[in-house]
């Protein structure tokens, strides 16, 4: 159990469940009406800070800069959602549900109070074993001095999946230009007069006679062959860009007025 004058360093510090995983922030603790010990205390939970549910603090202890209390994140969070008016009153019934969601026996808490020693206090008149709580701070309003509080917006990131890329290796086929030299032969009538060094072989023959004689020509033409040759390796891979985004919320503030005679108000901000 936490003192009363460990609350300020309990306030608005996180929480923390019994395997060290932060359930919140702690907002406000609640005295017992007869005792004034340190009762009750609600945290903060969501990503906002939006629901807020309430924590046995008997066996809770301050650890370094934060609250450590003997239960799992999921069982804070699924406490009983109770109204506390507009005094800022833990009601004995709300009280009673709050006990049995964390298995604290009513009965012995009832036998707890009506002990005879000092740590008895059923005989003040005070009904329920619990008594009711009321919130710290309304402790405070019998001091000279009046504290005076303001909401302030936290911004963090969350990093969350928006997308995913993956390669994909498919065939296109393309049309390609090439031009290439090819080589063809043609006939060509070569004449040469008789000479005395030709004479003998052109009258080798008849003198008058039909005859043929064939001439095979060729010609080059164009062969294409393919071949797949690696040209290049791709991969993925990823890389962080920091953009400036503003972030808009909402704060309550508290102010403090000053009312005195014969004199002028004040106004702190």
């Amino acid at each position: 159990m936490i003192t009363r004058e460990q609350i300020p360093t309990v306030l608005d510090h996180p929480v923390h469940a019994a395997d060290g995983s932060k359930i919140g922030e702690a907002k406000h603790v609640f005295l017992d009406d007869v005792t004034g010990r340190p009762d009750w205390v609600s945290v903060k939970t969501g990503i906002f800070g939006t629901s807020e549910s309430f924590v046995p603090i008997k066996d809770a202890a301050v650890v370094e800069d934060h609250l450590e209390v003997p239960y799992d994140k999921s069982k804070v969070k699924d406490a009983p959602n109770v109204d506390v008016d507009a005094g800022g009153h833990l009601s004995e019934d709300e009280e009673h549900r709050l006990y049995e969601h964390y298995g604290i026996a009513w009965d012995d808490a009832w036998q707890q109070a009506n002990r005879s020693d000092e740590e008895g206090w059923a005989h003040s008149g005070t009904t329920g074993a619990a008594g009711g709580t009321r919130p710290a701070a309304a402790e405070r309003s019998s001091d000279d001095a009046m504290t005076r509080s303001e909401e302030q917006m936290r911004v963090g990131t969350e990093r969350q999946e928006v997308g995913r890329a993956r390669l994909r290796k498919y065939v296109v086929t393309e049309e390609v230009q090439q031009t290439v030299p090819v080589r063809h032969e043609e006939v060509r009538i070569e004449r040469e007069p008789i000479t005395d060094a030709n004479r003998d072989a052109a009258l080798s023959g008849p003198e008058i006679t039909e005859a043929e004689h064939e001439v095979t020509l060729h010609a080059e033409r164009p062969v294409v062959e393919t071949e797949a040759v690696p040209v290049e390796r791709v991969r993925l891979g990823t890389e962080e860009h920091v953009e400036e985004e503003a972030v808009r919320g909402q704060v309550r503030k508290e102010r403090i007025e000053t009312d005195a005679p014969d004199r002028d108000r004040d106004t702190e901000r």
